[in-house]
C-alpha cells in the first residue's frame, strides 16, 4: 500500500501490526535513515542488539534469496518483543524476491527496507504498494515549512532559540538530507550551549557553505535572466559536488514560491504586502530579489516554467542524456524566457 503524506508521522510512531514490511525510498537519505531507524525501534529498542535485528544488503540478498525469508521467519532468541530485519541499498533488482516474501511473509518480524530515489514506474515499489501487508513511504528534501518545524524541534531539545532572520537563513541553506540537516543543527545548539540563542551571524558562520551560495547564485540568475552569472554560478556548483537534480529542485521549489506570490499580486494585493506576509518568511537579503522578479513574472510564464522543470527531471531518471546538460538547459531556457519578460517591465516603467 502506498501511504499517504499525512498518515507517515502517525505510522512511524506506532506502525499498523498487520503490516509486515516498510520501503523507504527517495531522493533524501537521511530521511530514510532518519525514518528506517524511528521504525526500527519501535520493534527493537536496541538497533545493534544481535538477538532480534538481522542487518541485510541489496547484494546480499542477490546472492543468497532465501535469507530475508530465512531472517524474517526467525523468532527472537532472547523472547519478549519483535524481531527486526533491516534491508539497504535494494532497487528493482530485488523486486521479484520481494513481491514472493509478501505474497505471504513468514514469522512476525518487521522488515525495513531501504532504498535510493525511484521512479514511479519502478517495480519495487510497485510490489510493496500492491501488497495488503506493505507500505511504501517516499521520502523527499523538506519543504521550508517542514524544515522550519525541523529546526525549531531540534534546538528546542536544547533549549536553543534562534532570531527570526538566523531561522530563515536555515532554513534557505538547508534541507536537502535530513542527516545532515541535523547534524549541522546539533553542531550550533553545541556553539550555542544549553539555553543560548543563535543570531544571524552564528547560523552564516556555522552552516554557510560555498555549494549552497552557490546555489542560491545560479536559482536567482536563472529566474532573473542573467545568463553570464549563471553561467559563472553553475560552473562552481557542479564543481562543489552538488547533483542536477539537487539544481532543478531548488529552481523548482523558488519558482513555486514565485508563483504563489504572483497570484496574489495578481489579485491586488501590493508587492511590499505580499512579500512581509509571505510564509515562511523570507530571508531579509532575499527580498530585493523576490521583488525584482514579482514586478516582471506572472503567473501563466511561471505554470509553464514550472512544468518545463518537472519534465526536466523525469528526463534525468528517463534519458540517456548527461545530467547536467538536462539541467543546464532547462535553466538557460528559463533565463531566456525572464529576459522579455524583464525588458518588457523596464519599457513599461520608463514609459509611465
Amino acid at each position: 500500500m502506498k501511504l499517504p503524506a499525512g498518515r507517515v508521522d502517525g505510522f512511524l510512531r506506532r506502525p499498523d501490526p498487520n503490516i509486515r514490511a516498510v520501503l523507504l525510498y527517495g531522493p533524501d537519505a537521511g530521511l530514510v535513515r532518519e525514518r528506517a531507524n524511528a521504525l526500527g525501534h519501535t520493534a527493537s529498542p536496541d538497533l545493534h542488539d544481535p538477538f532480534r535485528v538481522a542487518d541485510l544488503t541489496g547484494a546480499a540478498l542477490s546472492t543468497d534469496p532465501a535469507r530475508l525469508h530465512d531472517e524474517a521467519a526467525q523468532i527472537s532468541l532472547m523472547g519478549g518483543g519483535q524481531r527486526l530485519v533491516r534491508v539497504r541499498d535494494i532497487g528493482d533488482g530485488q523486486s521479484t524476491l520481494f513481491s514472493r516474501f509478501l505474497a505471504d511473509p513468514p514469522g512476525g518480524a518487521l522488515v525495513v527496507a531501504e532504498a535510493a530515489d525511484l521512479p514511479a514506474r519502478s517495480t519495487l515499489r510497485r510490489a510493496f504498494e500492491d501488497a495488503a501487508s506493505a507500505v511504501a513511504i517516499g521520502c523527499y528534501p523538506d519543504g521550508a515549512r517542514d524544515l522550519a518545524e525541523v529546526v525549531r524541534e531540534t534546538l528546542a531539545v536544547h533549549r536553543v532559540t534562534a532570531s527570526r532572520d538566523a531561522t530563515d537563513f536555515l532554513v534557505g541553506h538547508l534541507g536537502s538530507d535530513r542527516l545532515v540537516t541535523r547534524a549541522e543543527l546539533e553542531k550550533l545548539t553545541l556553539y550555542a550551549g544549553d539555553g543560548g540563542r543563535i543570531e544571524l551571524a552564528d547560523a552564516q558562520l556555522s552552516v554557510a557553505d560555498s555549494a549552497a551560495l552557490s546555489l542560491d547564485d545560479a536559482v536567482f540568475a536563472a529566474a532573473e535572466g542573467n545568463t553570464d552569472a549563471l553561467d559563472r554560478s553553475l560552473r562552481r556548483v557542479f564543481e562543489e559536488g552538488e547533483s542536477p537534480v539537487t539544481v532543478i529542485r531548488a529552481v523548482l521549489r523558488h519558482l513555486q514560491r514565485l508563483h504563489g506570490l504572483s497570484l496574489r499580486v495578481a489579485a491586488g494585493e501590493p508587492a511590499d504586502t505580499v512579500l512581509r506576509g509571505a510564509r515562511p518568511p523570507i530571508f531579509f537579503k532575499q527580498q530585493d530579489n523576490f521583488r525584482r522578479q514579482l514586478s516582471f513574472w506572472s503567473e501563466p510564464p511561471l505554470r509553464r516554467q514550472l512544468d518545463a522543470l518537472v519534465t526536466a527531471e523525469a528526463q534525468l531518471k528517463t534519458t540517456g542524456m548527461p545530467a547536467e546538460t538536462i539541467c543546464r538547459a532547462v535553466l538557460f531556457a528559463i533565463a531566456a524566457a525572464a529576459k522579455p519578460q524583464l525588458a518588457r517591465n523596464s519599457a513599461s516603467s520608463r514609459s509611465s
